[in-house]
């Protein structure tokens, strides 16, 4: 690759810290000099990544110049595209956008300049897909949503035709591409990069669930399940359902919620669980299944979407089809009588490491390069 070449990395919005945060987090190790671009960016929200945020140089659109544009997200993403397509990127000869719902891949870089596009999933909102709310049940914001969204969809599509390279995290994502954008991608898995745990637990004494809790991601099944089953569970993470599902729990004192916790502190609890509980519809690829592997622990997801890329049934982990605390109670239950090998279950995700990352990006960028 061209030494010391002009490199600008985009990114849909900084409001959360979930997988493709992590994966942004990958792209800053490869391109340490690269400013971000983003929709707007609320360090208040991103908890331990607002520290390594910091030290990046982070610019935004005119969106984060909107009052209230950390809450509305959802309603400005009507303006994300024309936001993208006016910021200036003429100085650049290599961009790389991090997209999932919020357009950033409509940037519009300088005649000869290099554009690759590494997409988590397509907008799970515009195409069918569970999300974090469940708007669809309303009929207010069903009818409005339905109307934003189909003409959201004819700018998405037609921003996924802009960039020179499609790249993508998983096969599910890269089926999603072909099939929505009618293109071909690459597939490039994020690295899982978690610190090594000093102190593990000599036991494997819980279950975990970890995720945002909201409802794309059903942490009520998990809770419910346990519940059900008087079985121990850690809860990691926040959002909009925390809750309902503390009342769901109140009777419990085998149910903690522990909120958002470092990654040494999630290391650990991976380390210390008998397996993770993985209740997600139609996931893209899903780091938290690899981060749990990582750490020689099990997962229990549902069968759809990324995890059925990633995990090995009766070696890594297993899997439930109804997606219910009934259909996860039946997978508890076989997974009672089942043993893991925690470094058969590590052995399953040893190529996805930041060297790999790194190695696999370079080359696109140098292939994408030769045919500009």
């Amino acid at each position: 690759m061209k030494q010391n070449m002009k490199v600008a990395l985009v990114h849909d919005s900084l409001v959360e810290y979930g997988g493709a945060e992590r994966v942004l987090w990958a792209l800053c190790q490869v391109f340490p000099q690269a400013p971000i671009y983003t929709a707007f960016y609320c360090p208040q929200n991103l908890g331990q990544a607002a520290a390594w945020l910091q030290q990046k140089d982070i610019r935004s659109t005119y969106l984060a110049k909107i009052p209230g544009h950390c809450r509305y997200r959802s309603p400005l993403r009507l303006l994300a595209p024309h936001a993208f397509s006016r910021l200036d990127l003429r100085d650049f000869e290599l961009i790389i956008s991090s997209v999932n719902s919020y357009h950033a891949k409509a940037v519009r870089p300088a005649p000869g300049a290099v554009h690759l596009c590494y997409c988590h999933t397509p907008a799970r909102s515009l195409y069918g897909y569970d999300t974090s709310s469940d708007w669809r049940s309303h009929q207010l914001t069903h009818f409005f949503g339905s109307l934003i969204n189909h003409y959201l969809r004819l700018v998405d599509f037609n921003t996924a035709q802009q960039p020179t390279m499609m790249i993508a995290n998983s096969k599910v994502t890269a089926a999603r591409i072909k099939k929505f954008y009618r293109r071909e991608s690459v597939i490039v898995y994020p690295p899982v990069v978690l610190p090594p745990v000093k102190n593990p637990p000599s036991k494997r004494s819980y279950y975990l669930y970890v995720n945002r809790l909201t409802y794309a991601k059903h942490p009520e099944i998990a809770v419910q399940a346990c519940l059900d089953l008087a079985l121990p569970l850690k809860v990691v993470g926040q959002g909009a359902m925390l809750p309902h599902l503390q009342k769901i729990a109140a009777a419990s004192s085998q149910i903690e919620f522990l909120g958002d916790v470092s990654d040494t502190k999630l290391a650990t609890l991976y380390a210390g669980a008998k397996a993770l509980l993985y209740p997600v519809i139609d996931e893209d690829l899903g780091l938290v299944p690899l981060e749990a592997m990582s750490l020689g622990t099990p997962v229990i997801a549902h069968y759809s979407g990324g995890p059925k890329e990633t995990i090995v049934a009766g070696k890594s982990g297993l899997f439930f089809k109804q997606l219910s605390s009934a259909g996860l109670k039946q997978a508890l239950e076989r997974f009672g009588n089942m043993s893991f090998n925690p470094n058969v279950v590590q052995q399953q995700v040893s190529k996805y490491t930041l060297k790999n990352f790194r190695q696999e990006i370079l080359a696109l960028v140098k292939r994408a390069r030769s045919q500009v």
